[in-house]
């Protein structure tokens, strides 16, 4: 190429290395294949589009299988799908065998995998040929150590028995790669198969209970560690005559069979089978040696890590409750994702329990109960336990009746007074306990050092919903936990988590929380695909579950529930049909001022959606105003009811202030220099209409502003 001249094109490279091109996407079931790539899968060379069905009968039914979990895997690891495959031909018959890299990427929305990746033909090394020549000469030692790196590393990172045998199927070694292997393990005195590839599924059934004392290969090579190379068939069947007949109906013709072997032990035997004649010369067999010490330190890994991981996972069903039969008018989902690494148990925990007398206090029959949620600090065997002991505990006291503001006060005295016991156990804990009235909706908070409740209401608007709260358990055993009441109403879901739901990926609390909005905002299923979305939010596609979905790696433990309150009709998510409607309530306290910029915030959240954004700056304006009057002006405590109602023809906001005092106010035309007076001025000047309602006790100042003109009522 002479300098100056433009690239060819990516097609045209491709074509020149011989290196096909190929696009599948699972939501059509559709794969389109360049000219090579057809080429190789044995059709016309020309650019076609397959059903998988057409793909699937040009590959191996294996291979095939493999395929679809590779993909899988790799997007859930985030890294690239690299599968060799056979082709077949019409008569059944191996072809040629191709190696694939693809990128996958999970398309949510479609709930579909789409791949781009490249199809290679792999030179099997017959003896002879020039890629056996190639590999087997000058080149033989770089080749050795760049494939002893590359198979170092992909063990290393398998972490789990499946990944291992998955890596050691894509094992392509220099100069001579096997066509098929097996992995024995040992179970008492006999061997047992681990996995296999190349091979028919059952095609293992003679071998998983043989008895180490038969004369076959594999069982010698576990009884005295020392690996059998055998090159021909006709030395197999003079070395072991009463196991060939088991061995040549494979049609191979080299074994190797090698120990694997940790700390000095024997754990197992390596079968790799070769589909031509091997002479196993001493590179050959140092390569093999290395690789199956690589394998058997990757298969004891992530043996050591599936016990530890059943282990953990036994000890989270025996610490977290299993949701009981359904409520009426109301469903419960729940996640516990625990960290990664080592045992995989922490400190955060969830639990539902029944109140006594099973009955609501405004209904009889109602069957009141309570969400619990907390996070002891830590994240080891002793967070686990202490948390078991602290579940226990405020399960105790929820049991024998008290309020939610007793319970989180026994509950610190508890664990203060294990941490005055025994030094070493002292630590803390945040929770938030939830006492639910199914039958009014009626919830009764009460919050230690804990995230706040957040509501989706009917039409997907989310809001924080401001608690009252006190210090993690365990810091002040004299502290008091004030009790927040609110109304979950038809068609609402809340969610209460543990901050490893909201900070994880380096997130803050308002990031994490921004984060989780989206999907909340955004998210179309029911509640079970919701709690799933927020978990895959934060942590993409997972691979294993408990409770719910569990992904590997875990930055904190991560606890949450969705509280759902069935709208008409036994749904939780609201009719497209019914006018849109939102409210929220708020209590201001004398000595709690700061508050109301937390009622200005909810009530901005509320009109997230509202188009004219001069009214919702009137609208905060005015909110301040009442509240301001009654702080100043009276005694008592101000309710705040903010309300949005409406529907094609217009929306309608409402916003009401109720105090306990008995003086009605009036307007007032204050002066240029007056300090005060302006507040029913300014509603008289900016809100569509307003009044004053006097209560039994005290009265409600309310206005509403209206999206248009079609929204005035009568």
């Amino acid at each position: 190429m002479r300098t100056g001249e433009p690239l060819p094109a990516l097609g045209d490279v491709l074509a020149a290395l011989d290196t096909g091109l190929w696009h599948w996407d699972t939501a059509t079931g559709l794969v389109t294949v360049d000219a090579v790539a057809a080429r190789l899968l044995g059709l016309p060379a020309a650019q076609v589009t397959l059903t998988e069905a057409q793909i699937r009968a040009r590959l191996h039914p294996v291979d095939w299988n493999e395929i679809t979990g590779v993909v899988q895997l790799a997007v859930a690891e985030g890294t690239l799908a690299e599968v060799r495959i056979r082709i077949m031909d019409d008569r059944n018959r191996v072809a040629r065998v191709v190696r694939s890299r693809s990128k996958p990427s999970f398309d949510r929305a479609r709930r579909a995998y789409v791949l781009t990746g490249i199809l290679q033909e792999v030179a099997e090394p017959r003896p002879g040929t020039p890629a056996a020549r190639s590999a087997v000469t000058g080149d033989w030692r770089r080749s050795r150590e760049a494939f002893l790196l590359d198979a170092g590393r992909a063990l290393a990172e398998a972490r789990s028995t499946q990944e291992v045998l998955r890596v050691a199927a894509n094992l392509s070694m220099p100069g001579f790669s096997p066509d098929g292997f097996a992995v024995f393990g040992v179970e008492g005195d006999h061997l047992t198969v681990i996995g296999h590839h190349g091979h028919e599924p059952g095609s293992e059934r003679p071998f998983t209970t043989m008895s180490l004392n038969t004369d076959y290969p594999g069982a010698e090579v576990v009884r005295t560690g020392r690996a059998v190379y055998l090159s021909s068939p006709e030395q197999y069947a003079a070395r072991y005559p009463l196991t060939w007949p088991l061995a040549q109906p494979f049609g191979r013709q080299s074994w190797a069979y090698l120990p694997l072997t940790v700390s000095g032990r024997t754990m197992g035997a390596w079968l790799a089978t070769f589909a031509y004649p091997v002479a196993f010369t001493p590179d050959e067999r140092s390569v093999l040696t290395t690789v199956a010490r690589m394998l058997a330190q990757a298969l004891s890994r992530a043996g050591t890590a599936e016990s530890e991981r059943a282990l953990s996972e036994d000890l989270q069903r025996t610490m977290l409750p299993k949701l009981g039969p359904g409520i009426p008018g109301m469903s419960v989902a729940a996640r516990y994702i625990p960290t990664g690494g080592g045992l995989q148990v922490g400190g955060d925990w969830y639990d539902v329990v029944p109140l006594p007398g099973g009955a609501s206090r405004t209904k009889p029959g109602g069957g009141r109960f309570a969400l619990v949620i907390g996070d002891v600090q830590g994240h080891d065997v002793r967070a686990a336990g202490l948390m078991g002991q602290l579940r226990t505990a405020l399960r105790a006291y929820a049991s024998e009746g008290h309020r939610p503001d007793a319970v989180l006060s026994r509950a610190s005295r508890f664990l203060h007074g294990i941490g005055e016991a025994d030094p070493a156990e002292l630590r803390f804990a945040t929770c938030l306990y939830v006492e639910v009235d199914p039958a009014s909706g009626m919830l009764e908070a009460a919050r230690a050092g804990h995230p706040e409740p957040v509501i989706r209401m009917a039409d997907k608007t989310v809001l924080a919903r401001p608690t009252a709260g006190g210090p993690p358990l365990g810091v002040d055993p004299d502290a008091d936990y004030p009790t927040t009441r609110f109304v979950l109403e038809s068609g609402e879901t809340m969610l209460i988590c543990t901050d490893g739901l909201i900070e994880t990926g380096g997130h803050d609390l308002e990031t994490g929380w921004r984060r989780l909005r989206t999907v909340l905002e955004e998210h179309e299923g029911d509640q079970e695909e919701l709690a799933d979305a927020l978990v895959q939010a934060v942590h993409g596609p997972s691979s294993h579950h408990t409770t719910g979905p569990l992904a590997d790696r875990r930055e904190d433990d991560i606890a949450m529930m969705l509280l759902s309150r069935q709208g008409e009709g036994g749904d939780a998510r609201t009719d497209p049909t019914a006018p849109p409607r939102r409210r929220t309530a708020l209590t201001v306290a004398q000595d709690e001022p700061e508050r109301i910029s937390v009622a200005r915030q909810q009530l901005r959240e509320l009109l997230h959606d509202w188009p004219s954004p001069d009214q919702v700056d009137s609208a905060v304006l005015l909110l301040s105003e009442l509240l301001t009057n009654v702080l100043v002006h009276t005694d008592t405590d101000a309710l705040l009811l903010a309300e949005v109602t409406g529907g094609r023809e217009g929306r309608r906001m409402r916003i009401e202030v109720t105090d306990a005092g008995d003086d009605l106010p009036h307007v007032r035309r204050p002066g240029e220099l007056a300090s005060s007076g302006r507040g029913l001025v300014l509603i008289e000047l900016l809100a569509h209409t307003w009044g004053v309602a006097p209560r039994g006790r005290g009265k409600s100042i309310w206005f509403e502003l209206y999206e248009t003109e079609g929204a005035r009522p009568g």
